[in-house]
């Protein structure tokens, strides 16, 4: 039988293939983090980015990601929404730490405050653990968490993750803790995908399609948002699908709060830096779609604030608000 052999870097080094055309490197990345899912406990989207677990314990948890071609912007940066799920699992390993290693949870809220630094090189997350929410029915873990990368610290934040029974049927597994250099390629049997595994393929060939056509970052077309401008604000809508589920089917946390603030900058001009992120996780995010909405709050001349608000289709049909975004914006320095 043919077997689909997907080749990796030395184990130090990203796992994106260097070939002549760098396209198909990242091609082969889409078709590793497939591989690298199969094994139960985790997603798509952090088999992709090849997020290393560098440690895990109740003293600190810490997980890094190389910004590298499959997952940075136009700039070099760590695309909005590989930086966010860096984050969130950080905070969320280091909740868990103290508990089942299966144990789901689901994110509550997460800000995030930056420094204005480039998401640049290898992006390292320190994440601690500070108790649960006092007098609350449901357990509410509070962590923090600190990230670094080549130009010093990007940002500081904190969030809260909410411990769930699992959705009926689903059985959860234990988040595999990877290292960098320890997570081999593993083989796919050529043209054995799975339904899910064909359209994480299909939609990621559509990105490199497109780069192809019209330039470009692939992960700006794999997980942005093409947003409209709008009068005060913009708008967007975003296929769902398992190229940003989570491992019970719902869109992964980070991913949202990547795509919902895409979309906030996009109702400002390109005058504005963004600064803070302040996020609430409402409900699950399923169906086909994901409407985004953003408007600008406040328009200052230093500071400008935006509210965005993401809804999908519930079971009924009928609208249903999935996550609410505020995010801050500074006036950017004029440059010579």
């Amino acid at each position: 039988m043919n077997k689909l052999i997907i080749p990796a870097m030395p184990a130090a080094q990203s796992h994106v293939v260097a070939t002549a055309d760098p396209l198909d490197g990242i091609r082969a990345q889409v078709l590793r983090g497939i591989a690298l899912n199969r094994e139960p406990g985790y997603h798509f989207a952090g088999n992709f980015l090849d997020l290393s677990y560098d440690h895990v314990g109740t003293d600190y948890a810490a997980l890094s990601v190389d910004a590298a071609p499959h997952c940075t912007e136009a700039d070099g940066q760590l695309n909005l929404s590989g930086f966010a799920i860096l984050a969130d699992l950080v905070m969320a390993a280091a909740v868990r730490a103290g508990l089942e290693p299966h144990t789901r949870l689901a994110t509550v809220t997460m800000n995030l405050q930056l420094t204005g630094a480039p998401r640049i090189g290898r992006l390292s997350g320190r994440g601690a653990m500070h108790g649960f929410v006092q007098d609350a029915v449901g357990r509410q873990g509070v962590s923090t968490v600190n990230i670094s990368g080549d130009a010093g610290l990007v940002c500081t934040g904190t969030g809260t993750f909410m411990m769930l029974k699992p959705p009926k049927g689903v059985e959860l597994h234990p988040v595999p803790h990877r290292r960098r250099g320890e997570n081999p390629t593993p083989e796919i049997s050529d043209g054995k995908l799975r339904p899910d595994e064909k359209k994480v393929l299909v939609a990621a060939d559509a990105a490199l399609d497109g780069v192809r056509e019209h330039g470009g970052s692939f992960i700006q077309r794999f997980w942005g948002v093409q947003a409209k401008h709008v009068a005060g604000g913009a708008q967007s809508t975003v296929k769902n699908g398992a190229h940003i589920g989570n491992r019970v089917g719902h869109v992964q946390g980070g991913i949202l709060l990547g795509l919902a603030t895409e979309n906030a900058i996009a109702a400002l001009t390109s005058h504005w830096s963004l600064t803070a992120i302040s996020a609430w996780y409402i409900s699950p995010g399923e169906g086909r779609a994901l409407k985004l909405k953003s408007k600008v709050v406040h328009h200052g001349r230093l500071i400008a604030v935006v509210r965005t608000e993401v809804t999908c289709k519930g079971h009924d049909g009928r609208p249903r608000k999935v996550f609410e975004l505020m995010t801050t914006h500074a006036y950017r320095a004029e440059t010579t």
